[in-house]
């Protein structure tokens, strides 16, 4: 996490995240690194279904139609975050890290989106492990996606 945060310093950019599946540990990670407080916004822990709506601002249809397990809502939370924390970059997670089904969804199964310069970047992964091992593996892969976008 060292390396991203020094490069959203270089760039002069701000993150946020708006997490679901992993609780607030891409902040974790993120505020582990001395000097983070000139990049990171802050975060939405949207763990509950209701909580997207009402604090993330995801619309219900959308959530309705999809669900939370889904490119279009993990879409939505990158782009909202970023608007409402007034963030250059908004990062989001939603997945099923298991061990059941969600939403007709395996376990494993994780959306992860990044909104940056009026763009946005969707990724599916389908990861196995604990859940904790899965939560892991997501944080960890968007921190390479965002330093080979940046």
């Amino acid at each position: 996490m060292e390396e991203l945060v020094a490069l959203l310093k270089e760039k002069k950019l701000t993150i946020a995240s708006c997490e679901s599946l992993t609780g607030g540990l891409f902040a974790d990670s993120v505020v582990s690194i001395s000097g983070a407080s000139s990049v990171f916004v802050g975060a939405l822990v949207t763990y509950a279904t209701r909580i997207k709506h009402e604090v993330a601002q995801v619309d219900q249809t959308l959530i309705d139609t999809n669900g939370v397990v889904s490119e279009e809502v993990a879409s939505a939370m990158a782009r909202n975050v970023a608007r409402i924390m007034k963030s250059d970059i908004g990062v989001s997670f939603t997945g099923n890290a298991g061990p059941g089904v969600m939403e007709d969804k395996p376990a494993g199964l994780v959306y992860s989106a990044i909104s940056y310069d009026s763009n946005i970047w969707v990724f599916e992964d389908h990861l196995q492990g604990t859940r904790t091992e899965i939560r892991c593996q997501v944080v960890e892969k968007m921190k390479s996606r965002l330093l080979q976008l940046l």
